[in-house]
């Protein structure tokens, strides 16, 4: 008999699969890059890497960009964690690097929201990161600061 989880009670570590745009990334790097988004738009790493460099303007113009591509990657992230089996609760282990997408785009979405003034989805953001991964939390936020 197979045991499921309860409700609410964290299951084991997920790891991703290898994202294949990563491979794409080190092949062709800033040249084809929208190339590479294009062709995989359900990695979460590409939409990170954008609201990363959007966030990076340091202007109202890259914080609301960064928020809007922040978001998809969250979303896709999401959707990739799901189809491999996790719940909506459970380690999310920023060591995997096939994780690290996900959380580094949850990680800008918390950074933009609290730019743009959304304070209760920047505190939640930052909740669930610290729920997923304690150790993505402290290096996203020592390396990757709010302002």
């Amino acid at each position: 008999m197979v045991q499921l989880p309860l409700a609410g009670q964290p299951t084991a570590d997920l790891l991703l699969p290898d994202d294949p745009a990563v491979d794409e990334l080190l092949d062709h790097g800033r040249e084809r890059f929208l190339d590479v988004v294009a062709a995989h738009p359900e990695s979460s790493l590409v939409w990170a890497l954008l609201a990363e460099g959007a966030l990076a303007q340091g202007d109202r113009n890259g914080d609301v960009t960064g928020y809007a591509f922040a978001r998809t990657g969250y979303h896709r992230g999401l959707d990739a964690l799901r189809k491999n089996g996790w719940r909506g609760s459970g380690p999310v282990p920023w060591a995997h690097e096939p994780n690290q997408g996900f959380l580094r785009a949850l990680w800008a979405l918390a950074v933009a929201a609290h730019r743009i003034g959304e304070d209760a989805e920047h505190e939640r953001c930052v909740q669930f990161l610290k729920d997923c991964s304690a150790e993505a939390h402290d290096h996203l936020t020592q390396t990757r600061p709010l302002s």
